[in-house]
Formats: structure tokens, sequence, C-alpha cells
């Protein structure tokens, strides 16, 4: 049995225990504004990357109640009939808007705006979550490995590390982060990424020898390909695959390393690939992988990167701690009312924000602006009179998805996004050590409940 397209019971019962009980209070359909933010950048994070947003607007499209869910729910007496009748009409017919993909954010930043009645907006926060926590994980990850590659391409083969549709998010949500390529071939399908990926140690030990190995790979791949030269021993392994490349006429084009001390091999693979007179093949190294060791072997002579375990788990810090909380609704007499909560460790700051980033003297990125306001027109007025970038765009108005948010396209913009926003910040946000982040966050309420 197939699973279902429809993504609507990808959500927490309560979303649902919500409707029902808001729909008899009478105030399911009050106009709420939620946003979905992070109260402080994980540890180790100076700052995070959005990745994820184009994956809420495909789920969105299937965001709706058939048959089947509202058989299940009935069976299970999770909610009222009358709760069922509402469900079974239901569309999105609010707005979206929030911070495009690649787009570097800070504490506080309001990542996705969701502005609808209760009911419409409340049901969207697991699955928001869900996509956005593990996507911004992976994609903050892949920047900072790619920081550490110092412009050497970092590869995705993290498909065997994780839950077969994780990977598939994972890899699009690398490619964002700066990853040039995917060894998972439905991420790669998708989404237009291009894939890679030759042979593994199993592929030399079938055949009766590694020479056999390497000529049945040059054979189907051809010289350019790249040979695992590790299975046996490094110093022979490298000898016949250079020699195997040109028994078929070229020279080789990548032997890889899987195992070992990659440092001291990479130099000594080197050097034994220039004393063959392979001095244009290129060295690849793979092998657990994370952000510390790629910047140690920066000084090697090494050409790419192929990660996985850590790249997938977003390296240690797997959820990127983001949440989804309303922080404005109308009120009685359909006026705006800012909402928070006082938790102690979990406060909120109420009422709708409208970002911006304010760039210093030098071009870098210098505060994370957030103000608050009667309406858009008066808070993009005040983020221009500071100087500010704004940073949000609209996803969904009116129920209206905005496609162009979605796709190969797409995903091509953020990465080259991401690129010109992790570019402006300054020298700190590059560091891999532990630290505050790189920008501080500013709120500003010119609201007539702040001027109040």
């Amino acid at each position: 049995m197939t699973a279902s397209p429809v993504t609507s019971l990808l959500t927490d019962m309560y979303e649902l225990t919500m409707i029902d009980a808001t729909l008899k209070s009478g105030i399911a359909q009050r106009r709420s504004v939620f946003e979905l933010f992070g109260r402080k950048l994980p540890a180790k994070r100076r700052f995070g990357v959005v990745a994820g947003t184009a994956r809420i607007l495909e789920a969105l499209q299937r965001f709706h109640f058939e048959d089947e869910q509202i058989d299940y729910l009935a069976k299970q007496k999770i909610v009222s009939d009358e709760c069922l009748d509402f469900l079974k009409g239901f569309k999105f017919s609010g707005d979206i808007i929030g911070y495009p993909e690649g787009e570097c954010y800070f504490s506080g930043s309001p990542l996705l705006t969701v502005e609808s009645t209760f009911a419409e907006a409340v049901v969207l926060e697991t699955l928001a979550l869900s996509i956005l926590n593990h996507d911004c994980a992976v994609a903050s990850a892949a920047s900072r490995m790619t920081i550490a590659a110092h412009g050497r391409p970092c590869m995705d083969m993290g498909a065997r590390r994780t839950h077969e549709r994780a990977a598939i998010s994972a890899a699009r949500a690398a490619i964002i982060g700066g990853f040039k390529g995917t060894s998972d071939l439905e991420a790669a399908k998708r989404y237009g990424i291009p894939a890679i990926g030759t042979a593994a140690h199993s592929f030399t030990l079938i055949h009766d020898s590694e020479e056999d190995a390497f000529a049945a790979q040059i054979n189907s791949l051809g010289t350019d390909t790249t040979l695992l030269v590790d299975t046996f021993n490094v110093e022979k392994g490298v000898e016949r695959a250079v020699q195997a490349a040109r028994n078929a006429g070229g020279e080789l084009g990548t032997v890889r390393l899987d195992s070992g001390d990659l440092v001291a091999q990479a130099f000594t693979v080197r050097g034994q690939l220039d004393s063959l007179g392979a001095t244009d093949t290129k060295i690849t190294v793979t092998s657990d992988l994370d952000e510390y060791q790629i910047a140690a072997l920066g000084a090697a002579p090494v050409d790419s990167y192929g990660v996985g375990t850590r790249l997938v788990t977003g390296s240690g810090i797997p959820t990127a701690a983001l949440v989804y909380k309303l922080v404005e609704h109308d009120g009685p007499d359909g006026k705006p009312v800012p909402v928070a909560k006082k938790s102690s460790s979990k406060a909120t700051v109420g009422g709708k924000k409208w970002a911006g980033r304010i760039r210093n003297e030098e071009g870098y990125s210098a505060e994370e602006l957030l103000v608050m306001a009667d309406s858009e027109e008066e808070a993009l007025a005040e983020l221009s009179k500071r100087g500010a970038r704004p940073l949000q765009v609209t996803y969904v108005k009116d129920g209206e998805i905005n496609e162009s948010f979605m796709g190969p396209a797409a995903l091509a913009e953020a990465a080259e996004r991401h690129v010109t926003s992790r570019n402006e910040l300054p020298y700190q946000a590059w560091r891999l050590s532990e630290g505050d982040p790189a920008i501080g966050t500013t709120y500003v309420d010119i609201s007539s409940k702040g001027k109040a």
C-alpha cells in the first residue's frame, strides 16, 4: 500500500482538537498571526540558513482532508462531527510571508509569518516546524562545511545514514548551503541536482583482483571516473588505478580515499600521482567528515569532499530549535491585539514583525531589525529610514501559492542567495568555534500600541 500524497495528517493531534474547541467557542475564524522563529541560535551556530520553505509550499498544495483522512478521524473520535464538517472543506485561504531560502537568519528572525483565521493558521504548525527545523539545520551545517572547504566542492553522500525521505530533503538543503551534488538519485531527479557516484568497496571485492575491478569500471564509465583506491593497499591501489586508465588510452579523473589518516594520505597520494605523471588526476576524500575535519584538510592537496553522516544529521545539531507562536489576533472590536508568552526562558515578543538587515559603513551586516507597525507601509518606511534591507517575500496571498519559489530554478537561486547573504556577514560569522550570533537582533515598536 503506497503512502497517501495528502499532507493534512502530518500534524500533531492537538492542532485539530484546538480547531474543534475554537469552533465551539466561536473564535475559530478570528484573524490570527503566527510567526515561526528561533528564540536563539543553537550552540556553535553563529548564523542559521533558511531552507525548506519551498517544501512547505509543496506540502500546502496537498494539505486537504479527503475521505480517507476524515474516516480515520471519525473512527478514532479525535474531533467532533462539527469539526469534521469544517475539515472536509479545508483549504488555506490566508497569507504567508517569510525569509527567502538561502538567506541567513538570527535570534528572533521571523522565518515564516502565517496570517489567516486561527483554525487555518494553527493547523500548519507541525508541518511547517517539521520541515524547517530539519532543513535549516542541514543547510546551516552545509554552510559551515563549505566555509571550511575554502572553495573546494562538497558533495552529499548521506542517503545511507538517515531516513530515506529525510535524505531527499537533506540533499536539497545541502545545495542551499553550498554543496554541489548528491548521491541520492531521487533528490537529483526531483530537484535538478547533479548526481554523483561511481563504486563502493564491494565492487572491488566482487572481482578477482583490484586490476580487474578498475578495468571494469573504466570500461563502463570511462577514464574520467573516480576509483576507490584504499580497499587493500593505497600505494598499490593508486599505481593500479593510474595504469588501468592508461591501458584504456587516457588519464584517470580522480582517486578516492575513504579511510586512515586522510591528511597524511592526501600528501602521499599526491606525490605518488605526480611521480607517475598523473598530475591532472584529482583526489577526493570521504569517511565521516564534518566541518572541523574539512578545515583540518585545508592544507592538504585535496580537490573535493564527500560528506555523509555529519551533513544529514546537522553536524551534531539535528534541529534548528525553531518554534511557531501566536503573536497577534483581532480583538472583539476587530482591532489587532499583540499577544506574547511571559514564561520563564520561553518568553516571546508580541505583534507582527517586518524584518530588515542593517549594514555598516564597510558593507557588512551589523544588525537584524524587527519592526512592529500598524501596516506594512509604515514598517517598510521605518526599515528604509534606518537603512535596513527588507528581508521578507510573499509566498502565499489569499491562499494562492507563488510557484516561482518552487522547483529547480528556485533552488539554484536560493544557493546563489546564500552566497551573497553569507558574504555580507562580518568575519566572526565564519569562525567554526562556538560563540555569539554574528549580529544582534533589535526590536522596534512603532505601532499605535507601542506608541501608547
